[in-house]
């Protein structure tokens, strides 16, 4: 039977952080992609990795909104790495992950993959996972919701991001459609939200209130469709806004319950310190990173 000293169990990006930067195994039955609107701090260099590439502006009507690389390419590109050493051995094969207090057995939909022992895991959190540690809710069952609007009429602006004072799409991002192929004009939107489990049954944070909400705060700073001839005073008319309610996607806030005495640990974790301590790490993988 294979034995590991540590392990990491998880799939988040501070767990894909925490397994490279410690160069430990990474196991998880539950794929956990960040936002793709979730981006590295700008003034942070991922050159160690080869992600090189200049601080991104955003348009907003605040201050100038800079971001550095998305969160998703650099989770991608640990994954990559961890995978090449070794350090994945079950990839994004295994469906569950059940440990006993002796032996962790890994299964997918049909079989038992993998079977081992290991003296300390490193617990992120994973939904398919048991027999590690309780899942503990946080603020009552609180989720972060991903509403996905497509513009029929109107989506052609300079606007990039939008922050509001609600939990009720506190943030909106713009991005060039998927609907359409190329590099076009034309915007989408994503509206963040951060509801309840309670809100998530309430019609007046569905899908539809998010979508009419996304274009009320467009239109309240001046942001309007196409202009559509002037009045009989002079004054410009413009088509409304056109949309259409795409996805709605959510994901539950839990946190891993403490585990004293275990081997199972918890670990604290600041996120700047482990994207700080990637070009030290990251020395153990030059010899795939010079490919790259």
């Amino acid at each position: 039977m294979i034995e590991w000293d540590q392990i990491v169990v998880g799939s988040s990006l501070p767990a894909a952080l925490y397994a490279f930067n410690n160069n430990y195994p990474l196991f998880f039955a539950e794929e956990r992609r960040p936002f793709r609107f979730d981006y590295v701090p700008s003034d942070r260099d991922l050159t160690c990795l080869k992600l090189g590439g200049q601080a991104k502006s955003l348009t907003t009507f605040e201050d100038v909104k800079l971001v550095g690389q998305p969160k998703e390419l650099l989770w991608e590109r640990l994954l990559f790495l961890l995978s090449l050493d070794g350090k994945m051995p079950l990839s994004n094969l295994c469906d569950n992950i059940r440990y006993d207090g002796d032996r962790v057995v890994c299964s997918n939909a049909y079989s038992k993959i993998m079977e081992f022992k290991f003296n300390e895991c490193y617990y992120f959190g994973d939904v398919h996972s048991t027999g590690f540690m309780e899942q503990k809710d946080l603020d009552e069952d609180r989720y972060i919701c991903y509403d996905y609007i497509a513009f029929n009429r109107g989506g052609k602006h300079d606007i990039d991001y939008i922050r509001t004072s609600d939990d009720f799409v506190s943030e909106i991002w713009f991005y060039s459609s998927d609907r359409i192929d190329g590099n076009t004009a034309v915007k989408d939107a994503c509206a963040v939200s951060l509801l309840t489990k309670e809100q998530l049954l309430d019609f007046d944070y569905s899908e539809t209130m998010a979508r009419f909400k996304t274009v009320a705060e467009m239109e309240s700073r001046g942001m309007r469709g196409l202009l559509n001839g002037h009045g009989p005073t002079g004054k410009p008319k413009y088509y409304k806004f056109r949309t259409t309610h795409v996805t709605r996607t959510k994901k539950r806030i839990t946190t891993p319950a403490p585990s004293e005495g275990s081997n199972i640990k918890t670990p604290k974790f600041d996120e700047a310190v482990l994207l700080a301590d990637l070009p030290g790490a990251s020395v153990a993988y030059d010899r795939f990173l010079k490919y790259l």
